[in-house]
């Protein structure tokens, strides 16, 4: 044996996306185990904006409530101010609107998007997946990985000791961020833009600006006083502000051009005020970017968040793209560790993420230049709303039968109970209880049909025993396993009484038949066989 411990997956990096990572696989049943080359989790409040569909991954997970209890007040008044231009901050009475994105709604989701600072809801994942199972090895790094037929070999190396172990695994996911050494081992290339422009996060404290803010609460305030372009934000709720202004390496500038000193400077430039009081808590340079690696799988190595697409953070997309990624990833991964899904089945992550990866990077573009005042004429009609990219994407792959859509954004969103979208919210009764429809998936395949659809229950009940994939069915009405007190569910999925519709763990529909079939069994089980890539018994 050429290798100390042996693991079902192996994650390397601890951001929001290898946490996330680790806590849908400990979820479900697998122990994976995560290396990070840093001493711990972040502590800086860094992705700050969580959407409303990351909030139904952690609700789905266990952690929903844990994540939100770090809210500070009402958050969701930072998002309806928008994103903002002044000249300075003092002059907050004269600012312009420049975004106001949908983001959320009663009718669209059970959760509520949110503010709160990488630095605190990742305790929270790290407790939770820890709680379930997982395994954590933080001041270790990986020093390089090789792969066969039936596995990953990874060898890891403590950052103070240098000691050295090797790790098998039958998957690795690398979640190590936009300088990914898993990336670079597999030498998966990358395409897009590349630099798009150079900034410096400035955490700082400073009493008095709230008073001069006036209150107003924003996603983002850009100052253009003194030439430079800086971007205020405090989503999180709490101290510290971070201030962004833009430098040009270009022009000679450098990092080592931001002491503290100038950093006091450039926000007392953008507030307004020369007597500002200032205290700086801490300084990270980094890049606007936009580039998507060609390949997010590579035999049994996979790649999630900015290891696989990296984008400028206009829409905040970056930390919530990443968990989408890692949640898509962690149930199919969890299949082919049972045996109920196949390597078509785990295909489909490429097929599905990469070209939604590519399309919320130019996404980003398109604010980034509309913010920064340098946007084409098209950019504000190419501009389609934030709730289209967080929650109304389209999948196409074979782990769907029926998603037609060529595009993955579309103009408006549509959550029409379409096969390749995310299911539609409806708030049902089970027992006394109110719940979401989304509430319904996790860890198996759902069956979804009216109390008219006595035949679609008694095929699901046939193919369970067919197949090795998980697969539950809920009749909902009157006498059901559900009720529907607004007798919305079925239009909203788009069938009748006597329809049925397969939702995947992910809680996006796979599969629909809005009336009976005949032999709905071999229907229902010829589907289900072919998109999770699993023979039929």
């Amino acid at each position: 044996m050429d290798y100390d411990e042996e693991v079902p997956v192996l994650i390397v990096g601890a951001g929001p996306v290898g946490l996330s990572t680790a806590l849908f696989l400990a979820r479900q049943g697998i122990r994976p185990t995560l290396v990070e080359k840093r001493s711990g989790t972040s502590v800086l409040p860094r992705a700050p904006g969580l959407q409303a569909r990351t909030m139904e991954l952690f609700r789905a997970a266990g952690a929903g409530a844990d994540v939100r209890a770090l809210e500070i007040g009402d958050s969701h008044e930072y998002f309806e101010g928008g994103i903002l231009r002044v000249n300075t901050f003092a002059e907050i009475d004269d600012a312009v609107l420049l975004e106001s994105p949908s983001l959320d709604g009663e009718r669209i989701s059970p959760e509520r998007v949110m503010g709160c600072g990488q630095d605190r809801y990742e305790t929270v994942l790290m407790a939770r997946a820890t709680d379930a199972g997982a395994t954590l090895h933080f001041g270790t790094r990986l020093v390089d990985l090789h792969q066969d037929a039936t596995g990953v070999t990874a060898t890891v190396e403590d950052v103070e000791s240098g000691d050295r172990r090797r790790f098998r695994a039958r998957y690795l996911v690398g979640a190590d961020g936009a300088r990914s050494k898993v990336r670079e081992v597999l030498g998966v290339p990358r395409s897009g833009r590349g630099n798009v422009f150079n900034a410096m996060s400035i955490y700082f404290r400073a009493p008095e600006l709230d008073e001069l803010l006036q209150g107003r609460k924003f996603i983002l305030c850009y100052a253009m006083a003194g030439g430079v372009m800086v971007g205020l934000s405090r989503l999180h709720g709490q101290d510290p502000w971070l201030a962004a202004p833009l430098y040009h390496p270009e022009d000679g500038e450098s990092p080592a051009d931001f002491s503290d000193e100038r950093c006091v400077e450039v926000v007392r430039t953008a507030a307004g005020r020369a007597d500002l009081d200032v205290e700086i808590v801490a300084k990270v340079p980094w890049e606007g970017a936009q580039l998507v690696a060609e390949r997010f799988r590579v035999g049994r190595v996979f790649l999630a968040g900015d290891a696989a697409h990296l984008h400028p953070p206009a829409g905040g997309f970056g930390a919530n793209t990443g968990i989408h990624d890692a949640h898509n990833l962690a149930w199919k991964l969890t299949a082919a560790l049972r045996g109920q899904g196949g390597e078509g089945l785990l295909d489909s992550y490429d097929a599905e993420r990469r070209p939604l990866g590519a399309a919320m990077a130019e996404q980003a573009m398109v604010r980034n230049r509309i913010r920064h005042g340098i946007a084409k004429p098209d950019d504000h009609e190419r501009m389609v709303d934030d709730i289209i990219i967080t929650l109304g994407y389209r999948y196409r792959s074979t782990a769907l039968t029926g998603a037609d859509s060529p595009d993955v954004l579309v103009p408006r969103l549509e959550l029409l109970g379409e096969p390749g979208t995310r299911a539609p919210h409806v708030w049902l009764d089970r027992a006394g209880e109110r719940i979401s429809t989304i509430d319904l998936f996790f860890g198996s395949w759902v069956l979804l049909t009216g109390v008219e659809g006595d035949a679609w229950a008694k095929a699901a009940a046939v193919v369970a025993e067919r197949l090795p994939v998980p697969l539950q069915c809920y009749r909902i009405g009157p006498g059901g396993d559900l009720a529907d007190p607004e007798q919305r569910w079925a239009q909203a999925y788009g069938v009748t009484g006597n329809g049925a519709v397969l939702v995947r763990p992910d809680a996006f529909v796979a599969w629909r038949s809005a009336d009976e079939v005949a032999e709905p069994d071999v229907v229902l089980a010829e589907a289900l066989a072919r998109m999770a890539d699993v023979p039929l018994r």
